[in-house]
C-alpha cells in the first residue's frame, strides 16, 4: 500500500503540483509573519541595547506624558555618593527641511539630541566616520543613514525646523555610525547648551541616565537614588537591565500586534488553502473509487486503503510545508521592501529564522493537509466495493438535508448575535459581532451546497447568449452542488474580507467627511504634513496668519491632557473663540469659558456625573490637582473629544515642553475672496516649511490619503488568500475535466468543436466564481455592517457601502474565473475522442 500511495503521487504530477501549491502558499504565509516580526524584534533589541548602553541607572517619571526631570533633580542626583557621571536626556522631534522642504522619514523618528564628549558620556563615544563632533552653537553632527536620506555631507548648511522654537539654521559638522542605522531614521547631535535651549523648557529634561563609579552595584547606587530622590511616587528608578527590559517589553508589544495582525492573514489563507487541499482530496477520492474498490476486492482492508489516502496527504503536507518554510522567508523579503516602498520608517536587519518557524511551519502544514483528507479518506474506506465498481465515477451521494438544516439554523443564530452586537458599542459588542460572524461563514459554508443550485440556475441567464453551451455550462455548474460550492467558497472568503475592509475604508473617508463638513467652519484649515513622524505645527504658525489681511478669525487648537482619577482623558484647547470656525450643539450650559472654566462632552458628563455649574476636580501631567467649573456640556463631537479647556486652563495644566498647535483654522473676513486668501496664508507660513494650508475639501483628501495607503497594504495582504482561491478553481476545473473525460469524449465523438469544450469550460468556471464573489460580497455587508456598528463611537459614525467597488468585484470575479478557467479549458479541449470512450 505505500508503494501504490507512492505511484499514485509519481503518476499525477499535475495534481500533486496544484495541491502542493496551495499547502505552500497557506504555510509561507504564516512562516512569513513569523520571519518578519523576528527580524524586527531582533534589529529593534539592537538598536535599544546600542541606546541604552553603559547606563547603570535611569531615573524618569512614571507618567509619558510628563514634564520630565527637574533639573534641581538632576544635580542631587549627580551629588549621590557613587555616581561617576549623568547624562541628563535633552531631546526631541525635529524636522530636517531641504530646499524648503521637509524631508520626509515616513514613520520613523527624526530627533536632535545633545552631544555629550567622550569624558562626560555615559555609552561608548559616537564613532565618527566623517568630520568632527559638534563643539559652537550652530553645528551638528547627523548619523550616516540620516545623512544620507537627507542628502546632507560635511560642510553643508541647513534649516532644521523646532516644533517649540521655530527655524534654526546649522551646519554638518560630522557624521557618526550606528549599530542599526536604517529605516530612516534621523538622529542630529547638538552641542549641550543649545540642546537645553531648544528641547526643553529650561527646568526639566526627560530622563537621566546614571553611571556608577567602579566597584559600586548597579542596584545598589538605585537604591540609593531611590531613597534620596524627594517627590518619588512621581518617578521610576530603574537599574541598566530593568531599562533594556523595558525598552525591549515595549517594542515585543507594539510587534506583537503586528503578529497577530499578519498571523491573522496567514491563517485566512491557510482556511482558503483548506478547503482547497479539502476539494481535492475529495474529487481524487471519488475518481479513484474504482481503483480502491479493486484493491478491496483483491483483499486491501479498509484501514490500508484509507491510510493510503492518509500517506499521500502525509507527503504533500511535508514537501509542501517545507517549500512554504522556504517561500515564507521569501515573503519576509518582500513584506520588508513592500512597507519600506510605502516609507513606513520600520528598521531593517539579517532575517531571523528562528528554529520554533521551522517547527511551526511544518506542523501546520501537516496537520492541515492531513486533516483536510481524513474525511475523503474515511468515505473511500467505508465505499463498499461492488457499489464502488459499479458507480460511474462516483461522486459522494448523501443527502444534503441535514446539512442544510444545520446551516441554516446557524446562520439565524449568527445573524442574531451580529443584529444584537450591532447595538451597541466597544470590546464586549465587537466580540458578539466577532461570534456571529463566525456563524455565519460556517453556515455559508454548510448551506452553500443547496444554494448554489438556484442561485447558479438565475446566474444561468449570464450565459443565455451562448446557446447550447451555455445551458451545458450551467447544467455541469449545477450538477456537483458539493464540488461548485467548495470550490467557490475559496474566493468566498477572500470577497467578504475585501468587501468589508472596503466597507471600512469607505466609512472611514465619509465619516472624516461629515465631520469636516458638518463641524468646520473656516475657509482653510492648517496642518503638518500628514503621515510624517511630527503631528504638530510649529510654534508661531497661529501668530503668522492671524496678521494676514483679509483673516477674521485664525484659531488653533492644541491637545490638552488630564487625569480624573485613574482615567486620563484627553482634549483640545483654543487659543481663541470656536464659534466662528467649529459648529457644535451644547446640550446644557454656556459655551463662553472664563479662566476656570471647562467644557465636557454628554458621554463624559454621563460618565462622572457631571453637570453645567458643577466644580470638578483634574489633575494634571505632573500630578498636581486643579478645581473648575463645568460651564457648559456639548454634543458628542471627534472635533472636541471629551474635555475643552480655555487658555487660561490650558497653561496650567500643560507644561511648556508639552505644548503644541494641532492645527489652525482660518475663517476669511466677510468680503474677503477666499481663494485671494490662499496665495497670502502660505506665503505667511513658507518659512515654516511644514505647514499645509487647505480648504475642506483638500483636509478631507489627505485624510483620505491615509486611510488609501493604509488599505493599499490591507489589500495586498489579502491577495493572497484571492489568490490561492483562484488556484483553487483551477485546481477543480483541472480535477473535473480528468472526471469527465468520458463525457467530453462523448460530446467530441457526436461532433462538439474543441473551441466549444474550452467555452463550456470557461462559462462553468465564470459561473462558479461569480457564485462564489456573490456569496462573499453578501456575508462582507454582514459582517461590515456589524463590525463598523460597535465602531461608532471611536468617530466612525457613517456607514458606507462603496457600491462601484462591489460591483467590480462582481464583475472581476467573473474575469477571474474565466482565466482560471484557462489551461482547464485547453486540456479538456485536448482529450482524444475514442481513447475517452474506451478509458474504464
Amino acid at each position: 500500500m505505500r508503494k501504490v500511495a507512492l505511484r499514485n503521487l509519481a503518476a499525477h504530477k499535475v495534481r500533486l503540483a496544484l495541491t502542493l501549491l496551495a499547502v505552500v502558499l497557506g504555510t509561507a504565509f504564516v512562516a512569513g509573519s513569523f520571519v518578519f516580526t523576528d527580524t524586527l524584534q531582533h534589529t529593534f533589541d539592537g538598536i535599544f541595547a546600542d541606546q541604552a548602553k553603559g547606563v547603570d541607572v535611569r531615573v524618569q517619571p512614571k507618567q509619558m506624558q510628563s514634564l520630565g526631570v527637574p533639573l534641581d533633580m538632576v544635580d542631587r542626583i549627580a551629588a549621590t555618593d557613587g555616581v561617576r557621571a549623568v547624562a541628563p536626556a535633552e531631546q526631541g522631534p525635529i524636522v530636517v527641511l531641504r530646499d524648503g522642504k521637509p524631508v520626509q522619514t515616513g514613520g520613523a523618528p527624526s530627533f536632535g539630541m545633545s552631544y555629550l564628549p567622550p569624558e562626560q558620556s555615559i555609552a561608548a563615544p559616537k564613532k565618527f566616520v566623517a568630520g568632527t563632533p559638534p563643539a559652537a552653537t550652530g553645528e551638528v553632527a547627523v548619523n550616516n543613514g540620516g545623512a544620507d536620506h537627507a542628502r546632507l555631507h560635511v560642510g553643508d548648511h541647513v534649516k532644521v525646523l523646532i516644533p517649540s522654537h521655530g527655524t534654526v539654521e546649522v551646519t554638518v559638522t560630522g557624521l557618526y555610525d550606528l549599530a542599526s542605522d536604517s529605516g530612516g531614521y534621523i538622529g542630529m547631535l547638538f552641542p549641550a547648551e543649545q540642546a537645553k535651549q531648544l528641547f526643553t523648557d529650561g527646568q526639566h529634561v526627560a530622563y537621566v541616565d546614571i553611571a556608577a563609579k567602579p566597584g559600586v552595584p548597579p542596584d545598589t547606587l538605585r537604591d540609593r537614588i531611590a531613597k534620596d530622590l524627594p517627590n518619588a511616587s512621581n518617578f521610576k528608578v530603574l537599574d541598566g537591565d530593568q531599562v533594556r527590559a523595558d525598552l525591549k517589553a515595549q517594542i515585543g508589544q507594539a510587534l506583537k500586534f503586528v503578529n497577530y495582525f499578519l498571523l491573522a492573514f496567514g491563517a485566512i489563507a491557510l482556511v482558503v488553502g483548506t478547503f482547497i487541499i479539502y476539494n481535492t482530496f475529495s474529487m481524487i477520492v471519488a475518481q479513484r473509487l474504482r481503483e480502491m474498490a479493486l484493491l478491496r476486492a483483491i483483499g486491501a482492508s479498509r484501514s490500508q486503503v484509507g491510510n493510503s489516502v492518509i500517506a499521500e496527504a502525509t507527503v504533500i503536507g511535508l514537501l509542501g510545508s517545507a517549500l512554504g518554510l522556504i517561500g515564507g522567508i521569501g515573503l519576509a523579503f518582500g513584506l520588508s521592501a513592500l512597507l519600506d516602498a510605502f516609507s513606513l520608517g520600520l528598521p531593517t536587519g539579517a532575517l531571523q529564522v528562528l528554529p520554533r518557524t521551522f517547527v511551526v511551519a511544518i506542523l501546520v502544514g501537516l496537520v492541515v493537509t492531513v486533516a483536510s483528507a481524513y474525511v475523503p479518506a474515511r468515505r473511500a474506506a467505508k465505499t463498499p466495493p461492488v457499489e464502488a465498481m459499479r458507480a460511474e465515477f462516483a461522486s459522494t451521494g448523501d443527502t444534503l438535508r441535514w446539512r442544510t438544516v444545520g446551516g441554516a439554523v446557524l446562520g439565524v443564530a449568527g445573524a442574531v448575535l451580529v443584529a444584537l452586537g450591532a447595538q451597541h458599542t466597544g470590546k464586549s459588542a465587537a466580540i458578539v459581532v466577532g461570534i456571529g460572524s463566525f456563524a455565519l461563514i460556517l453556515s455559508a459554508l454548510m448551506v452553500s451546497p443547496w444554494v448554489s443550485r438556484p442561485v447558479v440556475a438565475v446566474l444561468g441567464v449570464l450565459v443565455r447568449p451562448f446557446g447550447a453551451i451555455g445551458n451545458m455550462s450551467r447544467n455541469n455548474a449545477i450538477r456537483n452542488p458539493r464540488r461548485t460550492a467548495a470550490t467557490a467558497f475559496a474566493l468566498t472568503l477572500g470577497v467578504m474580507l475585501v468587501t468589508a475592509i472596503g466597507m471600512l475604508g469607505a466609512s472611514a473617508k465619509a465619516s472624516v467627511g461629515s465631520v469636516v463638513d458638518q463641524g468646520v467652519k473656516a475657509d482653510y484649515i492648517l496642518a503638518g504634513p500628514q503621515g510624517g513622524a511630527l503631528v504638530v505645527l510649529p510654534l508661531g504658525t497661529a501668530q503668522a496668519v492671524k496678521t494676514v489681511p483679509g483673516v477674521a478669525e485664525a484659531v488653533s487648537m492644541r491637545g490638552v491632557a488630564a487625569k480624573v482619577g485613574d482615567d486620563t482623558i484627553g482634549g483640545i484647547s483654543p487659543d481663541g473663540p470656536m464659534d466662528h470656525v467649529i459648529d457644535f450643539s451644547l446640550s446644557s450650559g454656556v459655551s463662553r469659558l472664563g479662566a476656570d472654566d471647562i467644557m465636557v462632552s454628554e458621554t463624559q458628563a454621563g460618565k462622572y456625573n457631571w453637570h453645567a455649574g458643577q466644580r470638578v476636580g483634574l489633575t494634571n501631567v505632573d500630578g498636581k490637582q486643579f478645581t473648575f467649573t463645568v460651564a457648559g456640556v456639548y454634543k458628542d463631537t471627534p472635533l472636541l473629544g471629551p474635555l475643552v479647556v480655555p487658555d487660561a486652563v490650558y497653561q496650567q495644566m500643560m507644561g511648556l515642553a508639552l505644548r503644541a498647535d494641532i492645527i489652525v483654522l482660518v475663517k476669511a473676513a466677510p468680503g474677503t475672496d477666499a481663494a485671494a486668501l490662499r496665495p497670502k496664508l502660505e506665503d505667511a507660513v513658507k518659512a515654516f516649511g511644514v505647514v499645509q494650508v487647505d480648504d475642506r475639501e483638500q483636509f478631507k483628501g489627505q485624510q483620505g490619503k491615509q486611510i488609501n495607503t493604509i488599505l493599499a497594504i490591507l489589500y495586498g495582504l489579502l491577495a493572497l488568500a484571492v489568490v490561492i482561491a483562484i488556484l483553487g478553481i483551477v485546481n477543480t476545473l483541472a480535477l473535473s475535466v480528468v472526471e469527465r473525460r468520458r463525457e467530453i469524449g462523448m460530446l467530441r465523438a457526436v461532433g462538439m468543436q474543441r473551441k466549444q469544450v474550452r467555452r463550456t469550460i470557461y462559462l462553468e468556471s465564470m459561473l462558479i466564481a461569480v457564485f462564489g464573489a456573490a456569496v462573499g460580497v453578501a456575508l462582507g455587508l454582514t459582517l461590515g455592517f456589524g463590525f463598523l456598528s460597535t465602531l461608532s463611537d471611536l468617530g466612525l459614525g457613517t456607514i458606507v457601502v462603496p457600491w462601484s467597488q462591489v460591483i467590480a468585484m462582481l464583475i472581476g470575479s467573473g474575469v477571474v474565473g474565466v482565466l482560471a478557467a484557462l489551461w482547464p479549458g485547453v486540456r479538456a479541449a485536448r482529450t482524444p475522442p475514442l481513447a475517452a470512450i474506451a478509458d474504464l
